[in-house]
């Protein structure tokens, strides 16, 4: 769980993103239990709606889902959901920037390739 918010955005929509990011990072795993309300609610100190607000949009969304009494728990296909979301959000937000300032400045695909192929290994240029 994250350990803080940001004033700036709705308190609802981080507890949702703080959910789905620990479902893609592998901190909640498929059919796993999610944090339940009170914690959250005591962890973050907000007001229960908050936390209910956001957890209802990610049942919405099929993401994670209530067992009856036990509480709410990772959907199996969850990661793969989310994934598939947040593909199209990063191709338009990273990789088309990326191209439209590489090709301007004459960069084959080898080279770029080679430069992100860098970077994932973590080494500097």
């Amino acid at each position: 769980m994250k350990s803080a918010l940001d004033s700036n955005r709705p308190i609802y929509l981080q507890i949702k993103e703080a959910i789905e990011e620990d479902i893609l990072n592998g901190r909640l795993a498929p059919e796993e239990q999610i944090p339940s309300n009170s914690q959250l609610v005591s962890h973050y100190n907000i007001n229960p709606v908050t936390v209910l607000k956001g957890i209802n949009l990610l049942v919405d969304e099929g993401i994670i889902f209530k067992k009856r009494g036990l509480g709410m728990y990772v959907s199996p296909d969850a990661p793969e959901k989310l994934k598939r979301r947040f593909s199209g959000a990063f191709f338009q937000e990273h990789v088309e920037p990326l191209t439209a300032l590489a090709k301007p400045l004459g960069f084959t695909l080898r080279e770029i390739h080679e430069m992100i192929d860098s970077a994932w290994k973590g080494e500097k240029k």
